[in-house]
C-alpha cells in the first residue's frame, strides 16, 4: 500500500483533509518519500521503506527474544527453564498441544510446529509494534524539540513520517505469509500421501462423473481462497483498527471547523478520547487474536491436506 507523494493536503477544510491523513497514516512510505533510496533491479524498487524497516526490527526482536533464552537454557546444568525461558516454554506448549498437535495430529507434530510458531511470534510482535508511535514520537521530537520543517524533504528524519509503520497492515506482507501456508499445504499433502496421492485427495472418491465437472474447479478455487482468507483477515483487522482509532479523533479537529470554536472540539474530545482509548485496548486484544487466528487456521489448513475427510 503506497500514497502518492503530494496527495495530502497541505491547506483547505479539515474535513478535505482528515481522509488523506487517515490513508497516509495507514499506508507504507510512498515511492518518493522511503527511508533510504537502493537501485530499481529488474523493475523492482529495492529502497527501504517504513514497513521493511519494521519487518526487519520484528525479525531481530523475535530472534533475540527466542535464541537468547534458548541458548541460556541449553547452558542451565540444571535443566529447568527460568524467566523468558519459561514464558517461552508457556507458549510453545500451548500452540503445540493446542493448535498444532489437535490439527496435524501426533505423526507431524514436530514437523509443522515450528512454522506455526514462527507465525504466532512474528504477527504478534509485527502487530504489537504497530500499536507503538514510534516514528509519531520521532516527528514530534524532530518538530519541536529540533526544529525540523516538516516540508523540508531533504530531512532524513522527515522519510521516516510518511506512511504507518504496522507491517501486517500491508496486504503485502500478510499475502507472502499466507503464500507459506499455501506452499505448505501441498508439500504437507504429498509428504503425507505421495505427490498424485494428494492431488486425487482435492475430491472424494467414487462419485459420478457429471458430480466431478462441477467439484474439480469448486476445490481448485477452494485452494486459493484459504490464503486469500488469511491474506485479508490479518490485514483488514489491522487496518481497519487504526482506521476508526483516527477517525473518532478527527471528530476534534472537524467539530472545530464546523462551529468555529475551539470549544466544540474540547467538548467532543471528552467522547472521542475516551472511545478511542477504548479501541486501543480492544486494539491491543486483537492484536494477540489474530496472531493466534492466523496460526490456527494455518494448522487447520495444513491438517486437512494430511488428515483428508469429506
Amino acid at each position: 500500500m503506497t500514497t502518492v507523494a503530494g496527495s495530502e493536503n497541505t491547506s483547505g477544510s479539515v474535513m478535505d483533509q482528515v481522509g488523506d491523513y487517515i490513508i497516509h497514516h495507514i499506508s507504507n512510505s510512498d515511492i518518493h518519500h522511503p527511508i533510504i533510496h537502493l537501485p530499481t533491479i529488474f523493475g523492482i524498487d529495492f529502497s527501504i521503506t517504513k514497513h521493511v524497516l519494521m519487518l526487519w526490527i520484528t525479525a531481530a526482536i523475535v530472534a533475540t527474544g527466542v535464541i537468547l533464552p534458548i541458548r541460556a537454557y541449553l547452558k542451565n546444568k540444571e535443566g529447568v527453564p527460568t524467566g523468558m525461558a519459561n514464558v517461552l516454554e508457556a507458549v510453545v506448549s500451548f500452540i503445540k498441544d493446542s493448535v498444532v498437535k489437535p490439527n496435524v495430529g501426533p505423526k507431524w507434530v514436530d514437523t509443522w510446529a515450528p512454522l506455526i510458531l514462527s507465525y504466532f511470534f512474528f504477527i504478534l510482535v509485527a502487530n504489537a509494534l504497530g500499536l507503538i508511535p514510534i516514528f509519531d514520537t520521532i516527528g514530534a521530537v524532530a518538530r519541536f524539540v529540533f526544529g525540523v520543517e516538516p516540508n523540508n524533504d531533504h530531512a532524513f528524519v522527515n522519510n521516516l513520517l510518511h506512511g504507518g509503520s504496522t507491517a501486517t497492515g500491508n496486504f503485502v506482507v500478510t499475502a507472502a505469509l499466507a503464500s507459506i501456508t499455501f506452499i505448505a499445504i501441498i508439500i504437507a499433502g504429498t509428504r503425507a500421501h505421495g505427490f498424485f496421492a494428494h492431488w486425487k485427495n482435492l475430491v472424494p472418491h467414487g462419485l459420478a462423473l457429471p458430480v466431478y465437472i462441477i467439484l474439480i474447479p469448486i476445490e481448485i478455487i477452494g485452494m486459493f481462497v484459504k490464503p486469500f482468507a488469511l491474506t485479508m483477515r490479518l490485514a483488514a483487522n489491522m487496518t481497519g483498527g487504526h482506521i476508526a482509532i483516527l477517525a473518532i479523533l478527527s471528530f476534534i479537529a472537524i467539530f472545530a471547523e464546523v462551529f468555529h470554536t475551539t470549544a466544540a472540539g474540547l467538548g467532543i474530545a471528552a467522547f472521542s478520547v475516551p472511545i478511542a482509548s477504548a479501541l486501543t485496548g480492544l486494539e491491543i486484544i486483537v492484536t494477540l487474536v489474530q496472531a493466534y487466528v492466523f496460526s490456527l487456521l494455518s494448522a487447520v489448513f495444513i491438517g486437512m491436506a494430511i488428515n483428508v475427510h469429506h
